[in-house]
């Protein structure tokens, strides 16, 4: 299957957008109206370019590099732990993409796992932690060896993308399902982190639509009012999970969905609309 391919002034605002999809900002005073659809152009078009930031951004032995060393037992420098951090958020914007335009809305799940190991070998080096970070550092080693490599490669490469219909009836239900939540009075940490998996979705695709679109500023602003709530629920996330290794509370504890996050999502469901 044939993808399109974008000039590089387009793959690098992409990337800039991912890194800061998750700061905290107030540039978004009057959010505008959100249509809930897109073309079937489109849907290919922006899987288009988020594959290619995955492809483009690293090889494969780059990452084996990082992930041996940390098996070594040895420290990644400053440089290399940003370089593993924008690695990861290669594959988690490609996730959220094959979740958002394929037509079984999940991602491969050697890919998925891949980038959840991931995940728990930054935490795990992060924190200290050597067993996790052996546990995890080897079974990435496994996903990552050339049979499996070219594989993922493969399937990614051959995705089915969705339809118009069924894009919609996917965020529509994503957007749903973010309302029924916000009518609890509290949420669990389940629950709240499944709010913020609808959120980052979005915003990964309001991102690549400004990327492709060249910061149209109606795209811009809804992009970056996303990536604030995007880090306000990452933040709070943060506290959740150390409150519950400190033993403070316990992660399913029920707790009331903190004001400002939930005016910003109530704002943010009021300007929605689905696509005619």
């Amino acid at each position: 299957m044939s993808w399109k391919k974008y000039p590089q002034e387009v793959v690098d605002r992409l990337f800039l957008a991912i890194d800061e999809d998750d700061v905290i900002n107030d540039e978004t005073t009057d959010l505008p109206v959100i249509e809930l659809g897109t073309s079937q152009q489109n849907i290919r078009d922006y899987y288009a370019l988020c594959l290619q930031l995955w492809e483009e951004g690293f090889t494969r032995q780059e990452l084996l590099g990082l992930i041996n060393q940390l098996l070594a037992g040895q420290d990644l420098t400053k440089a290399q732990r940003k370089q593993y951090k924008f690695i990861r958020a290669r594959y988690k914007h490609l996730r959220f993409a094959q979740r958002l335009y394929s037509r079984h809305h999940d991602a491969d799940k050697i890919f998925k796992a891949t980038t959840v190991y991931l995940g728990h070998l930054q935490d795990g080096f992060k924190n200290g932690d050597k067993k996790s970070v052996q546990y995890y550092g080897k079974m990435l080693r496994i996903l990552l060896s050339r049979p499996v490599w070219n594989w993922v490669k493969r399937s990614l490469n051959r995705l089915q993308v969705d339809n118009e219909v069924g894009y919609q009836r996917y965020v529509s239900q994503q957007m749903s399902q973010l309302t029924d939540m916000l009518n609890k009075p509290m949420v669990t940490g389940t629950e709240f982190h499944d709010i913020r998996k609808i959120v980052s979705q979005q915003v990964s695709f309001f991102d690549t639509q400004r990327s492709i679109e060249n910061n149209t500023p109606r795209v811009y602003a809804i992009s970056r009012f996303l990536a604030n709530i995007n880090g306000l629920m990452g933040d709070k996330h943060d506290e959740m999970v150390a409150d519950k290794l400190s033993g403070t509370r316990e992660y399913e504890t029920p707790t009331p969905l903190d004001s400002h996050i939930r005016d910003c999502l109530e704002q943010l469901v009021g300007k929605i609309v689905r696509a005619s």
